[in-house]
């Protein structure tokens, strides 16, 4: 006899994927009704002898644990559509329902900015969004939101009043599309938040600025009795494509090992432990 599942049932593979709840809609609001998630938390557990290290409440860690997943087996797609790992493909655990756009901007340093910029949007901190242009200049949302526009003129920027003031969602959304635009890698590893190996935490992020480089951002942290440390990672890539969970490979995947003299990930070089960047 088939056994019936409810919306959120966990199976031997993880949760069943269902609708998010309110609170969801709430907290990652470039949700759908419509969408079918796994939260991030309940769908990759850690490695057996392992526990998830505590996190703040309401910090971005603790956001990041929620964050929405697709259906397992769920390829990894760029801007246009087009597939760029299959659902199955070793390198990949799982992809994150989180919209790209329609424009190849949203690649690697711009999915970290977004996640970030939409837990600050979603706490109801959003005098805090602010982002630099590789240039240095500050983009920030609420100057955006009260009608100052960038023009850039080679490596120079100027901000005029040159729009009505709209602090809507669809603003949100241009206003990144514009951070995007001119800011990358180099933006993320000038800043000055560099923890230290041993407090290496949710939110935090490996860069290694250039044209190209590439940034992977620690979803999530888990350690065993003896002090040993794991990690999820994830990422976005060029082109602009689908955030996604990165897995190693091993019995211990998709958690990577932190003990080494550098991370390792499938798509980028070795990052030491030197490229770890915060958030102020």
């Amino acid at each position: 006899m088939l056994a019936l599942l409810l919306p959120g049932t966990v199976t031997a593979s993880g949760p069943e994927p269902r609708a998010p709840t309110r609170e969801e809609l709430a907290r990652y609001s470039w949700l759908s009704a419509e969408a079918k998630v796994r939260p991030l938390e309940a769908a990759i557990p850690p490695p057996e002898g392992y526990k998830r290290v505590a996190v703040e409440q309401g910090s971005f860690g603790a956001w990041l644990r929620g964050l929405p997943l697709r259906p397992e087996g769920t390829p990894v797609r760029d801007f246009q559509g087009g597939r760029i790992l299959a659902g199955d493909d070793s390198r990949q655990a799982a992809v994150a329902e989180l919209d790209v756009g329609t424009a190849n901007l949203q690649q690697c340093a711009d999915s970290v900015m977004r996640l970030h910029a939409e837990w600050l949007w979603s706490s109801q901190q959003r005098e805090r969004i602010a982002y630099r242009f590789t240039s240095g200049d500050l983009a920030s949302w609420p100057r955006y939101a009260a009608g100052d526009r960038a023009r850039v003129s080679g490596s120079k920027v100027a901000w005029v009043r040159s729009a009505q003031a709209d602090a809507s969602r669809a603003a949100f959304r241009a206003y990144l599309d514009l951070v995007f635009t001119y800011a990358g890698t180099l933006t993320l590893e000038s800043l000055k938040g560099r923890p230290s190996r041993e407090s290496v935490r949710p939110g935090d992020f490996f860069v290694l600025g250039g044209s190209p480089g590439h940034v992977v951002l620690v979803l999530d942290v888990a350690a065993d009795g003896k002090g040993r440390r794991v990690a999820l990672l994830g990422q976005g890539f060029m082109p602009a494509q689908d955030f996604h969970v990165l897995s190693p490979g091993g019995d211990d995947a998709p958690w990577f090992p932190l003990d080494g003299d550098a991370v390792k990930t499938p798509f980028w070089k070795p990052f030491p432990w030197s490229s770890l960047r915060r958030f102020p």
